[in-house]
This record gives C-alpha cells, sequence and structure tokens, in this order.
C-alpha cells in the first residue's frame, strides 16, 4: 500500500470550510515545501500545489480571484448582487490525481443567474485569440440597423415592435421545443411579422449556440438579430459581430458601470446596437446615468425567485423615469412574462415600444401565427 500524507488548512469564515489535501508519497510533499514561494500563504478556499511550476500557476489562479474579489465588491457598492468568480476560488482542486470538491457560501452560486455567469467565465478560457476574431471581422456580413427595425414595425402596425426569441430552452422551463429548427423558427417569425430576433448562444443552460446565430444569418432572413448571450468581458462582442450579430445583450445585473460605458462604446465602433437589461429601480437610473444608451429593455423575472411580475415594466416607466426616456428618445423593450394581448397592451400603455417574446411563440407548431396570437391581430407585412 503507498503511503499518503494528507494535509488540512481550516479556515474561520461565516460557513466553515475544510481543504484536505493529499500527496502519494512524502518526498511529493517535502518538495512543495521547498518549492513554496516565501510569505506566500494559502488563500481561503485555495490548494497547494505539487511541483514548482504548477505553484506558478496556482498563484496566477490566486491573484485572478483576487481581481474577481476586488470586481465583487466594486459591482457590490452599485447594487449588484451577482458576482462574478467565486470569491473563495472554484469548489473543485486537483492534487495530482485526486479531485476534491469544497463548497461554502464563497463558491456556490446565489442563483441561476450567478452561475451562468460563472460558467461563462471558465468558458471565456478557452476563447481565440484576438487577432484571430479580428480577421474574422473583415468577412462578417454588414451590420443592419436594429433600432431602425423596432421603430419601423412600430410606426407601422402601432403594436411594440417584436424581438422573436429562437430559444430552444431554458434553466426554469427545461425544454421549449423537442422539433428545433433555428432557420425554419426564424424563417416563421420573419413571415409572422417579428421585427427582429433574438438567438441564444449559450450552450450549456439554453441549448442555444453561435452556429445557430450562423445559421440564420446566411439563410436569408432579413431581420436584425439579437445575439442573446452572456456577457461578461469585450472579447465577446468582437466574436458575436464575427458570427453576424447587429445587437447584444448587456446586462446590468451583472455588469458594474464601468463595464457598461466601456461596452457600449466597443459596440458604436463595431457598428453593434446594445440592448441594456435592468430588472429594478436601481439598476435602471445607473443606466439612464450613463451616456449613449438607446436601447434598454425591463425584465419583468425577479432574478432571485424567478417569479414573473409585469406590473415591473409600468413601475420602472412611471414618474421621473418615463420622462427622462421620453426626452432621450431611448426605445424601451418589455422582456419576459408577455403571453397575450392583453400582456402587450399593459406593456405599451406603460410606454415600450418594443417586447421580446420567446417562450409563447416559440412553442407553438406554427410560431408565426403564435405572433399573431400574442398580438390578437395579424402583424405580419
Amino acid at each position: 500500500m503507498p503511503l499518503f500524507l494528507i494535509k488540512f488548512f481550516i479556515y474561520s469564515s461565516p460557513k466553515k470550510s475544510f481543504l484536505v489535501q493529499c500527496f502519494p508519497h512524502k518526498k511529493m510533499h517535502e518538495q512543495v515545501l521547498k518549492s513554496k514561494p516565501k510569505g506566500v500563504e494559502p488563500n481561503e478556499g485555495s490548494a497547494s500545489i505539487a511541483t514548482s511550476s504548477e505553484s506558478v500557476v496556482d498563484a496566477l489562479k490566486v491573484k485572478e480571484w483576487e481581481v474577481g474579489m476586488f470586481h465583487n465588491e466594486v459591482a457590490a457598492t452599485q447594487g449588484i448582487r451577482i458576482r462574478r468568480r467565486p470569491p473563495t476560488g472554484p469548489p473543485i482542486h486537483y492534487v495530482g490525481p485526486f479531485e476534491f470538491r469544497l463548497e461554502n457560501e464563497g463558491n456556490t452560486p446565489r442563483n441561476i443567474l450567478e452561475e451562468i455567469i460563472w460558467n461563462k467565465d471558465i468558458e471565456l478560457k478557452e476563447r481565440k485569440p484576438i487577432g484571430m476574431i479580428r480577421k474574422d471581422l473583415e468577412k462578417a456580413p454588414p451590420v443592419r440597423d436594429f433600432i431602425g427595425a423596432l421603430r419601423a414595425a412600430n410606426e407601422r402596425t402601432g403594436l411594440p415592435g417584436l424581438i422573436a426569441e429562437v430559444k430552444k430552452a431554458s434553466p426554469s422551463r427545461g425544454i421549449l421545443r423537442e422539433n428545433f429548427d433555428p432557420v425554419e423558427i426564424a424563417q416563421s417569425y420573419e413571415k409572422g411579422g417579428a421585427a427582429c430576433l433574438s438567438v441564444l448562444t449559450d450552450e450549456k443552460y439554453f441549448k442555444g449556440s453561435f452556429e445557430n446565430l450562423e445559421l440564420i444569418r446566411n439563410s436569408g432572413v432579413k431581420c436584425p438579430l439579437l445575439c442573446k448571450e452572456f456577457i461578461v468581458d469585450a472579447w465577446q462582442l468582437y466574436y458575436a459581430r464575427s458570427k453576424g450579430a447587429d445587437a447584444v445583450l448587456l446586462i446590468a445585473a451583472v455588469l458594474p458601470d464601468l463595464d457598461i460605458k466601456y461596452m457600449t462604446k466597443i459596440c458604436k465602433l463595431l457598428g453593434l446596437t446594445a440592448l441594456v437589461e435592468v430588472h429594478d429601480e436601481r439598476e435602471f437610473d445607473r443606466v439612464l446615468g450613463i451616456e449613449g444608451v438607446e436601447l434598454i429593455g425591463i425584465n419583468n423575472r425577479n432574478l432571485e425567485t424567478f417569479e414573473l411580475d409585469i406590473s415591473t415594466t409600468k413601475k420602472l416607466l412611471e414618474g421621473e423615469r418615463g420622462k427622462i426616456i421620453r426626452e432621450r428618445n431611448i426605445v424601451m423593450v418589455g422582456e419576459s412574462g408577455l403571453f397575450t394581448p392583453e400582456d402587450i397592451a399593459y406593456v405599451q400603455e406603460a410606454g415600450v415600444k418594443a417586447v421580446l417574446v420567446g417562450e409563447s411563440i416559440v412553442k407553438q407548431s406554427d410560431p408565426g401565427k403564435g405572433i399573431s396570437n400574442l398580438f390578437g391581430k395579424d402583424i405580419s407585412v
């Protein structure tokens, strides 16, 4: 039987977390002690590594987590509850052939949006170099006017312009459509009167893909396309444009003000429209304080409970905020919880010029006819 040396680190925190490390042999443990940089102590939830080269990698990971913690602190001052990265590092640690899962409140997502954001951060580690994407940008199709299409639809029909969502699944509802052909659905939406399309590109939680975005763009569909991705890094903006996107989603519940300012400027350079999404009064006020925002979405879904309440749209557009929106000619988009003509009429009266709808129409056998049912009339051209 091989001899194993087991070492424990115990940290004090609101919830005690225990770190167990196994070294297959005593000599390996001695090597770790020799290779450990002077003055470096293990961080909460972090692991020591078995070789000097791995020690450097671990130090870089620890530094990355510290930057993430600083980001979380800045975000918290702006009322952002979604943490960009686990404050104590990821729950899974590897030591040689051994894997340990250490869960505490510092590395366990508090809700599904936070889980998605943490996973997105992991996905981005495999991203293509920005130089390669810039080459792809040169071959990207021309940008189409996303806001212009919404305004035109609103003027033509007297109803909110429709952003119809191509979505196969969601974390809260599971699979929405088994027989899922993204191009067929997109074509049905366009025929049914959609002004723009939203295409889910997140694979793990929504069963979407950038391949779907490209397929729709290359299919002859003329509607401008929103890349519905969870954006946490400017790299994603370049990538979305290279795949044919005309617009992207920026979520105020995730991104601090500085990130939104920076990303909206990059969007303008790329020709992309930024749909900035808010959920409550504080987020709305933050976004209204950012120069250059032209399109704002109000998501009627509570991020903590996932409950829907379309009165959120009306509440946020009342009073001074509504006045500012009208003065700046910002296009407002109602999102989530819209299933009937009465729902559409309610948010339109509140002040929206567009709506983003997915579940209530994508589940229909004929999504195009589902649009007619949603609006209570045929809005096709």
